[in-house]
């Protein structure tokens, strides 16, 4: 199986976001995204800037308690509509029994699927994923919208086939200064 590989700092909330957006310009209708990262690093907040740009209904927001959401295509100016979006916290997954009863099956060739806390259960969806591992600094309370709060440190990694020829690297580069491979 083929991997590639990006890393980038992500100095603050808007980065974070714009770092989903520039995402959905290379996912499609079928892609799944793995974010793993502590409480406070900024999967949800990527996922928003992700959903953003799908142009996806409804607020995206931490799934949380409700385990998986659903966001439906807007319809775009050509009237056209993009992939959905569907949202999900495997925090309180215990097994990949569990993640197979949200049944993501049925909607995974539609939309991209984003699987928060996903790392251990998800990957047995599909060979081909985007893994997304964000670090932040630990310690207190965090908001992403406080420059103290201090720098993330984002990891993509592609895997499998679909992600052989996608240029990770470019699309951070062009996103963060301190990007590197």
């Amino acid at each position: 199986m083929s991997s590639t590989e990006a890393r980038a700092d992500l100095p603050d909330a808007a980065t974070t976001k714009a770092l989903g957006a520039a995402l959905a310009g290379v996912l499609r209708a079928g892609d799944l995204v793995i974010l793993t990262g502590d409480l406070g690093a900024g999967k949800t907040t990527l996922t928003q800037g992700l959903g953003a740009a799908l142009g996806v209904r409804g607020q995206v927001a931490s799934p949380t308690f409700i385990v998986a959401r659903e966001h439906e295509p807007l319809p775009r100016e050509d009237g056209t509509r993009g992939p959905g979006l569907v949202h999900v916290d495997a925090y309180r997954l215990g097994s990949l029994g569990e993640l197979d009863a949200l049944d993501l099956d049925s909607s995974l060739e539609e939309s991209v699927t984003v699987v928060e806390w996903g790392r251990g259960l998800a990957e047995a969806l599909t060979e081909d994923r985007l893994e997304i591992d964000l670090e932040r600094p630990h310690g207190g309370e965090v908001d992403m919208d406080d420059p103290s709060a201090g720098v993330r440190h984002v990891t993509l990694r592609g895997v499998g086939e679909r992600w052989a020829t996608v240029d990770l690297a470019g699309l951070v580069a062009g996103l963060v200064p301190s990007a590197e491979n």
